[in-house]
């Protein structure tokens, strides 16, 4: 339990609950790394190896003899949640106009929601950087496309068959398919993804129309597709703003376990976040800010994302150009 006479804020429960309460449209962080609860800052966490899981061991016992003995190939891996967290400061002449004007709005809730889907969003960027790192995965479970094989190319590429091709090389099964809004796009037009959902009889390259996300998570056996749309600015402060997707343009495929309840469950998942205490705001005062002072409104989150399983995911590098 954090003690709030030590720290720097007082933590609030309201703003609490604001901060937790932001679901920010677009942002899929917490879908593909999931949260898991840590006992603190520093954790253990268990690093998962495939070999053992898969060679299959005598099991028959003779009438006197003992069982056979296995061992789990793992590893337990020290690590610390980092911390995050942005202020904004809000001048107490702006929150006693609002109560004096009886406005139907509050300035330190305006604040906390401002302030958290900013938090959410540099997770988000943490998240994608991770998933989309081709140095993340297995050797043998990534490739970069190019040229007819990106999806972009409806006349000379297949990205159903590439799919398919790849999780036949995965040894657990991917439930998830995670692309940016720019694969998904293309592929949710592509012609054989189209002609493989609805059948439409055209063939080749002839089938035209989109299809839905629901639609290819069946047709790929998986449990969802998770779709990144977020944008993010990235012009330098005082530049004109550059607009671009901040998932880029990479698939990944992964098998995502959304039971495990600690950072030592030895459940195969590609991905997690350890998560201490929360996220949580609260405020401090500083009278040096404003005419009268301010109240500054806090959002803090202390997370580490982890990758425990390489082998639980195969990459994609440029689907589309």
């Amino acid at each position: 339990m954090l003690d709030t006479a030590a720290a720097p804020f007082t933590i609030q429960p309201r703003l609490t609950q604001i901060a937790m309460a932001i679901k920010v449209a677009g942002m899929i962080a917490d879908s593909v790394c999931p949260r898991v609860r840590v006992p603190g800052q520093l954790f253990v966490y268990t690093k998962l190896t495939t070999e053992e899981g898969f060679t299959i061991p005598d099991t028959k016992i003779g009438r006197t003899s003992r069982a056979n003995q296995v061992e789990f190939g793992s590893t337990d891996v020290e690590a610390s949640t980092e911390d995050h967290g942005l202020e904004d400061p809000v001048p107490v002449k702006d929150i006693q106009l609002a109560q004096a004007q009886g406005a139907n709005y509050d300035p330190l809730a305006l604040a906390t929601e401002r302030t958290t889907q900013l938090m959410e969003l540099a997770r988000e960027e943490r998240v994608a950087n991770l998933l989309f790192t081709i140095g993340n995965y297995s050797s043998s479970l990534r490739t970069t496309l190019s040229g007819n094989d990106q999806w972009s190319d409806y006349t000379n590429s297949n990205p159903v068959d590439a799919i398919l091709d790849a999780m036949d090389q995965m040894l657990i099964r991917p439930n998830t398919v995670v692309m940016g809004q720019a694969v998904w796009t293309k592929l949710r037009q592509h012609p054989k993804v189209v002609e493989s959902v609805k059948a439409t009889g055209a063939g080749g390259i002839a089938a035209t129309g989109v299809v839905a996300r629901s639609a290819v998570a069946e047709l790929l056996e998986v449990d969802e597709v998770q779709v990144g749309a977020t944008y993010k600015n990235t012009a330098k402060k005082g530049q004109t703003a550059d607009y671009s997707f901040l998932w880029g343009k990479h698939c990944a495929l992964l098998h995502l376990n959304r039971n495990i309840v600690s950072a030592r469950d030895a459940m195969p998942t590609f991905a997690f976040t350890a998560e201490w205490q929360g996220r949580r705001s609260g405020t401090y005062t500083d009278p040096s800010r404003g005419i009268e002072g301010s109240t500054i409104v806090k959002v803090v989150d202390q997370v580490k994302e982890l990758i425990p399983f390489t082998d639980a995911g195969y990459f994609f590098a440029d689907a589309v150009a």
